[in-house]
């Protein structure tokens, strides 16, 4: 027996694939927000910004295209990743180019625990699933670097929003969810 047995192993793989797509659908958002100041305010990260949405685009698809055979359906919080994901992409590229790069630092930090999370539950369960999110993560990780990497302050702003922003998207994957996401943390830390 695996792990961690939940419910069922089939819901819990459901509700991953549910929050993933609606996570990507909420990255999209942001940075279609993002995008639409950065063209006017910061035209030079146009092209990062626009390659990572595309990344985002990607993903969700392939989110999508997973969920039928697993009979996942979309997440029924996704207005809410909608709406938050537009405002926190308008937001944070208002308040600068760094600020675009804190939200994606802090939405990618959030994600990437979660992912390594959804690995190893998928390791001996869903090993297509397993590897597809694999190759995402990837992607992922390479959004977060960038964002890092292009950080020129790491000032007082910067530390009260990293931590608020990851907390915000923390609490949307436990809705998405409904807590399996801490009920599988739990069980691999044993």
């Amino acid at each position: 027996m695996a792990f961690w047995e939940p419910r069922s192993a089939a819901l819990t793989i459901r509700r991953i694939l549910k929050v993933n797509h609606a996570g990507e659908f909420g990255a999209i958002r942001i940075y279609n927000a993002q995008l639409a100041l950065a063209r006017h305010l910061y035209p030079d990260i146009v092209p990062a910004l626009t390659e990572m949405r595309d990344d985002e685009i990607e993903h969700c698809r392939l989110f999508v295209e997973a969920m039928p055979a697993r009979g996942a359906r979309p997440c029924r919080v996704m207005a809410f990743w909608s709406l938050g994901g537009y405002v926190l992409g308008f937001v944070t590229a208002l308040l600068g180019r760094n600020m675009i790069w804190v939200c994606t630092e802090a939405v990618e930090a959030t994600v990437h625990r979660h992912l390594e999370d959804q690995i190893a539950f998928l390791r001996d369960r869903d090993r297509p699933l397993h590897d597809l999110i694999g190759s995402i993560q990837a992607q992922e990780l390479a959004h977060l670097q960038h964002a890092v990497d292009h950080q020129p302050r790491q000032g007082l702003l910067r530390a009260a929003t990293l931590p608020l922003i990851g907390l915000v998207t923390e609490s949307l994957i436990w809705l998405s969810t409904w807590g399996d996401t801490g009920s599988m943390r739990r069980e691999i830390a044993r």
